[in-house]
């Protein structure tokens, strides 16, 4: 039977993502990446980012791992990992060199940039733009790399005494828990390089995702455990709610994505009872389905591949072009990337080989 509260959370959280890139597209807070702040004052709007960054992208990471470990009980591993490599890496690879162009392109033009030596030929800038243009999909590039390690956990418990023992664990363990998630972000460079690989390190940091991952394929696809955090969602809720607002309020102007941040005893705290509680709140109150949430089931993995080409294009636009006010920027974003990131995913969806290299949709004989 079908975890329809696993697809809910999952496309929920996919949209939040949207949401949060609006935010952090124009943020003041050193967050690498956007276009920049309208000021050098407090922008009370970037309290999104700090609400939403430290849990989302590891719940992603925890219900990848719970869905991983009911997709190998339906069918054998090479055939899960052949339709990974489908989904997650021809998207990342094949599909960059579609749309991975047009958003390098915008983020050349962002403050930040570093300019290009004069004379490159055009096919050099291009493919300087397409990786550049990777954006978002480092999460299905770790992803896929991270299957890799999902087979052998696989192997390596091949007859469940691991995974069966994790399915006895308790509200008060799975709380605890949250200590290898504050271990897996000590794992970061702390002081990376600017001129080395450690800032893709520090984005990628397979080292923590393996975490929630993991965790995910042995210990929260058990139904018992769900059924736990189903009934304590609440205190769990409150719990978070209270830590999310003390980190926010003691941090707020700080670099939320950097590894500092991320490494501090309370940003772990709040992170983890989040995604704790988001995963009662949906199994106690949004296990089922509908309509809009079946659309959403399926289309939601597009829309994340897609969403950030409209939120670099459509905000560099408002900022550079425009003289807009704050309010209506935001609002003219939000409902640009809301509606057209689904309308892109659509049209693509029917374009045969489009849909396979962006998408990662099989081709239909």
């Amino acid at each position: 039977m079908r975890k329809h509260w696993i697809d809910n959370l999952r496309w929920v959280t996919v949209l939040l993502v949207l949401f949060y890139h609006v935010i952090y597209f124009y943020n003041n807070k050193g967050v690498v990446g956007g276009i920049g702040g309208f000021s050098e004052g407090p922008q009370y709007q970037d309290a999104a980012m700090y609400i939403l960054y430290p849990w989302f992208m590891p719940l992603l990471f925890i219900l990848a791992g719970v869905s991983a470990r009911y997709a190998l009980e339906k069918k054998p591993a090479g055939e899960w990992f052949k339709s990974r490599t489908r989904k997650l890496l021809v998207p990342s690879t094949i599909g960059l060199l579609f749309i991975g162009a047009a958003v390098g392109w915008f983020n050349s033009r962002m403050p930040t940039a570093m300019e290009m030596p004069e004379g490159l030929p055009g096919v050099v800038k291009y493919f300087i733009w397409t990786i550049s243009g990777t954006g978002p999909l480092w999460f299905i590039q770790d992803l896929w790399l991270l299957s890799v390690v999902i087979l052998l956990a696989r192997r390596l418990d091949s007859k469940n005494k691991f995974y069966n023992a994790c399915g006895k664990i308790g509200a008060i363990p799975m709380i605890l828990l949250g200590v290898l998630f504050y271990l897996g972000h000590q794992t970061l460079i702390i002081d990376p390089n600017p001129l080395s690989a450690d800032g893709l390190i520090n984005l990628y940091k397979p080292q923590f995702y393996l975490i929630p991952l993991l965790m995910g394929y042995f210990i929260f696809g058990h139904e018992k455990v769900q059924e736990t955090l189903g009934r304590i969602w609440i205190p769990l809720m409150a719990c978070a709610a209270t830590t999310g607002i003390v980190l926010t309020a003691t941090t707020f102007g700080q670099d939320c994505t950097g590894p500092q941040y991320l490494s501090s005893p309370l940003n772990n705290i709040y992170g983890w009872l989040m995604c704790l509680a988001m995963m009662g709140w949906f199994k106690s109150r949004f296990n089922r389905t509908g309509p809009f949430a079946s659309h959403m089931t399926t289309s939601s993995y597009g829309i994340y591949i897609l969403h950030y080409l409209v939120v670099v294009s459509v905000g560099t636009f408002l900022k550079v072009k425009t003289q807009l006010p704050l309010f209506w920027i935001y609002t003219i974003l939000t409902v640009a990337v809301f509606s057209l990131s689904p309308l892109l995913t659509a049209i693509i969806s029917r374009i045969p080989f489009l849909r396979w290299c962006i998408l990662g949709i099989k081709h239909e004989s």
